[in-house]
Parts: structure tokens; sequence; C-alpha cells
């Protein structure tokens, strides 16, 4: 049986999973922001705490939410290296040709790696807990001052939510297209750079070739059930935000408010 692409949503009824998509989006941003401005252990660990907090709460498996660190292991390799070897800090700690490395520059790629692996984190937490439905009516109501400069917000938060659901399938079909190539011969695990360079030149085309079939048939799919773009889609009165919601985005706030002592500290 197939594993469950990252970043899906999974249902569930946990305290998260019951949560207004609009407070979750909000929330998301409050806590990217504590992200972004973690710069210190503290906050590090701080923040670390926070997920892992929401995590527990939120009932899911560990390894869909993690996911995307472990696939792209090799990027963040790339993005740590690049930023130790060529940051021209304090701290030298050896120096070849056009590499140095300094203790200035490894801080510096640590520091990156961490912040976009706990963005991923933070962002799989909300598609997984978020119904694609919730979660285009959330940014329907986020867009909405947009229609004052004749913007189709509907059609853009469509777009928005199909897109983000549509990410992990199409990593999927990027590892079922690997799985096939390498039995065809493909050497992905080349240590030789041109070997491997090439080898994911046919891994390519598929990919682009099942995301425009895969567009195509949505397309065909939506006409189908009536679907036109240009017509006025019905108004949906916002339902009222809950106790748990306003409680959830206090918790944030929280969260964010000690990450910004923390940075003071």
């Amino acid at each position: 049986m197939s594993r469950m692409p990252a970043g899906q949503y999974i249902p569930g009824r946990s305290p998260v999973h019951r949560l207004d998509a609009r407070i979750k989006i909000c929330g998301f941003l409050i806590l990217l922001a504590a992200v972004i401005g973690a710069g210190s252990w503290a906050g590090y660990l701080w923040v670390i705490l926070a997920l892992a907090a929401i995590l527990r709460i939120s009932g899911l498996p560990l390894r869909p939410v993690l996911e995307p660190f472990l696939r792209l292991w090799t990027f963040f390799l790339v993005i740590f290296l690049m930023n130790a070897l060529f940051f021209d800090g304090q701290g030298g700690i050896w120096s070849w040709w056009i590499f140095h490395l300094s203790a200035e520059g490894v801080r510096r790629g640590f520091s990156v790696v961490v912040h976009v692996a706990l963005a991923l984190v933070l962002g799989n937490l909300l598609t997984c807990t978020t119904a694609p439905m919730e979660l285009m009516e959330a940014l329907k109501v986020f867009l909405r001052p947009l229609k004052l400069i004749r913007v189709p917000v509907d059609d853009v938060a469509m777009i928005l939510s199909v897109a983000v659901q549509f990410v992990p399938t199409l990593l999927e079909e990027a590892d079922t297209v690997k799985k096939a190539q390498i039995a065809r011969g493909a050497r992905f695990e080349s240590k030789k750079l041109t070997e491997k360079a090439a080898s994911f030149i046919p891994l390519v085309v598929p990919v682009f070739i099942a995301a425009f079939r895969r567009a195509d048939e949505l397309a065909l799919a939506m006409e189908a059930r009536g679907y036109r773009g240009k017509r006025k889609s019905p108004k949906r009165k916002s339902a009222c935000l809950q106790a748990p919601d306003i409680t959830a985005l206090a918790v944030c706030a929280a969260v964010f408010a000690v990450q910004f002592l923390l940075i003071h500290i």
C-alpha cells in the first residue's frame, strides 16, 4: 500500500482539526514570524517545543509532518555548505582556494537550515489539519478587500487552495517516476555529478506531463460539475468564532511574545 503523501489533509477530530480555518491561517502567520525571529538556542528550542505541542494535540502521525525535511536533506545540506564555506565571517577555521570555513559561516548555515525546516513543518501542520474547502473559504475572507480593485478573489482562492493540495500529489508522482527510472538503470545515487545530473533529465519531463495531465483532468471534472469561472458564487455567511478559536489565537500570540522577549534578552 502506498504511503500518504506529505502535506495532504488527514481527517481527524482533534482540537486543532476543529479550529476555524481563518484562525489557523492567522496562527500560522504568527508562528511563522516566531520561527523567523528565532536566533538563539533558546529561541529555536522554544519554537520546536511549540510545534511539538501542536503536533501532539493534533494527533497527526510524525512521518507525514516531517517528510519534507527527510526528502530535502540534500537541499538543506547544500544550503548549509554554501553558507559555511562561502560566508566570509570571523572565527576562521579552515581555508583553501575560494572556500573559507568559519565559525560564523557554520552558525549562519545552521540558522538558515533550521528556519526553512521549521517553516516547512509549520506549513505541513496547517495543510494536514485543514480541509481544502475550509482553506479555500478562509482565503476568500482574507482576499475579499481585493475585490475593490476587481481582483477575482474566488478564482484566486481556489487556485491557491488547489495548488497547495497538489504539491504532495506531484511529489508522490515524482517519487513513483524516480523508482521507475531506477528500475530502468538510472543512477540517481551516483557520486559523479555529471551522471547524477543526467539522470534527472528523464525525471523532469514525465513529472511535467503528469502535472499537465492532472490539471486537464481537474478542469474536465470541474466543468462536468457545472463550474463556471465567471458566474458569481453564492455568498456564504462566515461562522462565528468560538472560545477555542480565540484561545488558540491567544496561545500563538503568547508564543510570539515569548520569542520577541528572547530576541531582546
